[in-house]
């Protein structure tokens, strides 16, 4: 149970420095430090840090896969398709607020993150694209990386009103972004 626990730390510590500097900006050294655990520790439970990373990768996989699932059968349920489709998004949108790991690790890795860790894109990302779009029944990928990324970028840096003021997660502007996507999905829909 012991082993169980030190491995969870390992995996939480190495979670949110990865989110927070990227795989590349993060040693192994500050993952022990994080993790209460020297690095001989940290190498015993999770390996090399491409290891780690992977698992950290394969985790937020799960996560957002759980996620995706129940979002679309909400979808399949609702009988307008727009407003499934809708439900689809804003459900992804409440995904990503309450795990804003998930889009930090996925927007560092995007842009040229852990380089040399390979294969993850078409073992975690691609298989979830290609379940929304089946689950829609488009063949427009393009749309839904356009979604997913305003998603994304919303949720780590939020909007700036006209006076540059940065707004993140208050409940006003999560709800006009959140009328905003919907306006952008009857659109696409209707397209």
């Amino acid at each position: 149970m012991e082993e169980k626990a030190s491995r969870d730390r390992v995996l939480e510590a190495a979670t949110r420095l990865f989110a927070e500097r990227g795989y590349d900006g993060t040693s192994t050294r500050e993952i022990g430090r994080a993790s209460g655990l020297n690095i001989a520790t940290v190498a015993y439970h999770v390996g090399p840090k491409a290891d780690l990373y992977r698992e950290v990768m394969r985790h937020a996989y799960e996560l957002e896969r759980e996620a995706l699932d129940s979002a679309i059968r909400d979808m399949r349920a609702e009988p307008d398709p727009v407003l499934g489709v809708q439900v689809l998004v804003r459900r992804y949108l409440d995904f990503c607020l309450a795990n804003p790991h998930v889009p930090a690790l996925w927007m560092r890795r995007w842009l040229a993150d852990a380089a040399d860790v390979t294969g993850l894109e078409q073992e975690y990302a691609w298989p979830l694209i290609d379940l929304v779009r089946e689950a829609i029944g488009i063949h427009d990928d393009m749309t839904l990386w356009t979604v997913m990324w305003s998603i994304h970028g919303f949720v780590q840096a939020g909007v700036l009103d006209a006076d540059g003021k940065r707004h993140v997660h208050d409940l006003a502007t999560v709800d006009r972004y959140r009328a905003h996507l919907d306006t952008l999905v009857a659109k696409w829909m209707a397209a």
